[in-house]
């Protein structure tokens, strides 16, 4: 049901994309955005884990280090059927987690000091199981797709504030349907962000929803996942983490929950909810 919902929310980009090239009339204009985003999310789909990496000044855990951490993300690695990812550590107290990279063999996982301390190491298998789970389920190549849209989307809706602003005056002296054409694109210059955002948001909570059911059945232990995500959420409620806005669809729970101040522009579902659904999931014997 969350692949489909996925399948379909990337369709209503796309015909967002189309509608608002046609609306505007200009076919090379909305290519040249398209092209442009394109290009734009190729290096960060190539890059994205680097450039994350660093962004969260992230060190590589070596086994000695953390043998226990490499020994989870080996067995669960190994029941997914795919190579085992490289392992970071963030030195912050905030507790949370995050997957990057653009296919299974080129994966990293990501976890902080605070989730070190703070979890058991069985909560911590159902972190992990549901990060590899956004591995295997291609999420990051799902993100870059709808990023690339929303991209051309803004850009266009840029090019019709531009329009509206210096290309309002005209008039079209024989059908005077100049004004209808600077509301017309007041309306997309306003609108198209909005609906392209709130479009790359349901697709970000699908994907949470798909993985913590994934990850729960990788690891077999849907209450651990639970009660990890209880804890994150509180501490990331009580101390949010220093985190780019750009970046927070990556962690496990928004890393910016203390600043939010309206839930429906969350990148992520209410954890309340996510902890319903794998309450239920135990009770089922999942």
């Amino acid at each position: 049901m969350n692949t489909l919902k996925t399948t379909l929310f990337l369709v209503l980009l796309t015909l967002l994309l189309v509608g608002i090239g046609h609306l505007l009339g200009g076919q090379q204009g909305m290519m040249v955005a398209f092209i442009f985003a394109l290009a734009m999310n190729f290096v960060s789909y190539w890059f994205s884990d680097k450039i994350v990496l660093m962004m969260y000044r992230a060190k590589p855990v070596a086994e000695a280090e953390l043998p226990e951490l490499h020994r989870i993300v080996r067995t669960l690695a190994q029941q997914a059927q795919m190579p085992m990812p490289r392992l970071y550590r963030i030195p912050t107290e905030t507790p949370n987690a995050f997957a990057t990279g653009r296919s299974p063999n080129h994966a990293a996982v990501a976890v902080t000091d605070g989730i070190l301390k703070v979890l058991t190491w069985e909560e911590l298998e159902g972190v992990l199981a549901h990060e590899l789970s956004h591995v295997q389920n291609r999420d990051v190549l799902i993100s870059t797709i709808a990023a690339a849209i929303a991209g051309a989307i803004y850009m266009l809706a840029r090019m019709a504030q531009w329009g509206a602003m210096f290309g309002g005056h005209r008039r079209d002296n024989r059908n005077n349907s100049g004004g209808a054409q600077l509301a017309l694109m007041l309306v997309i210059a306003i609108v198209a962000p909005i609906a392209a955002m709130l479009i790359q948001i349901a697709i970000s909570r699908s994907r949470e929803y798909q993985a913590d059911a994934s990850g729960a059945k990788m690891c077999h232990k849907p209450l651990a996942l639970a009660n990890a995500l209880r804890k994150i959420h509180q501490a990331a409620s009580r101390v949010p983490m220093d985190a780019n806005p750009a970046t927070a669809h990556l962690f496990i729970v928004n890393p910016l929950t203390g600043r939010s101040l309206m839930n429906m522009f969350s990148t992520h579902p209410p954890v309340e909810r996510r902890v319903e659904i794998l309450e239920n999931m135990a009770r089922q014997g999942v």
